[in-house]
C-alpha cells in the first residue's frame, strides 16, 4: 500500500519488501499469540526450536536465531522465570548447558503452534500451495547467505 507515496525505488530492495511483508505477520502474531499467550516472536521461536531438537545449547540457539549470546541469555532467563524452559548442565562438559522445555513450556508451545498454523493459513490464504512453497524456498535461499 503506497499511501500516496512513490515507493518505486524502495520496491526494488529486498529489505524493504521483507519489512513490508513482516508488518501484517507481526500484527497477526501479536493479536493471536503475543498478547493472549504473553509470547514474543523470539520466545515462540525458542520454544519451537527446543521442542523440535535434542541437546539444544545456548550457542546453537544463538546461531540459529542470529541473536547475540548476551541478548539470548536475557530471553532464556525470562522463559526460565516463567517456568517454560529449564537449563541443565551437560554431564560431559560442565561449561555446557542444555535447554529443555518444562511441561508448562510444552503445553504453551503446543497451544501457540496450533494458533500459528491457523495464523499462517490466514496470512497466506491468497497464495496457492505452489506459491507458498516458492516463497519459503526463496526466503530460505536469502537466509542461507548469513550462515558461515
Amino acid at each position: 500500500m503506497s499511501h500516496g507515496l512513490d515507493q518505486s525505488d524502495l520496491l526494488r530492495l529486498l529489505g524493504y519488501n521483507i519489512a513490508q511483508a513482516a508488518i501484517p505477520a507481526y500484527k497477526l502474531f501479536e493479536s493471536l499469540i503475543g498478547l493472549p499467550l504473553g509470547l514474543r516472536q523470539v520466545e515462540f521461536s525458542i520454544l519451537s526450536l527446543v521442542q523440535g531438537n535434542d541437546r539444544v545449547t545456548h550457542k546453537r540457539l544463538s546461531t540459529a536465531l542470529g541473536v547475540a549470546a548476551p541478548n539470548l541469555t536475557i530471553v532464556l532467563d525470562r522463559l526460565e522465570q516463567r517456568q517454560l524452559v529449564k537449563r541443565t548442565r551437560s554431564p560431559h562438559d560442565a561449561r555446557m548447558q542444555y535447554i529443555q522445555l518444562t511441561s508448562r513450556g510444552r503445553a504453551l508451545h503446543a497451544k501457540a503452534k496450533q494458533i500459528a498454523d491457523t495464523m499462517e493459513d490466514e496470512l497466506l490464504s491468497h497464495f496457492s500451495a505452489g506459491e507458498r512453497a516458492m516463497l519459503f524456498e526463496l526466503l530460505q535461499k536469502v537466509a542461507a547467505q548469513r550462515r558461515p
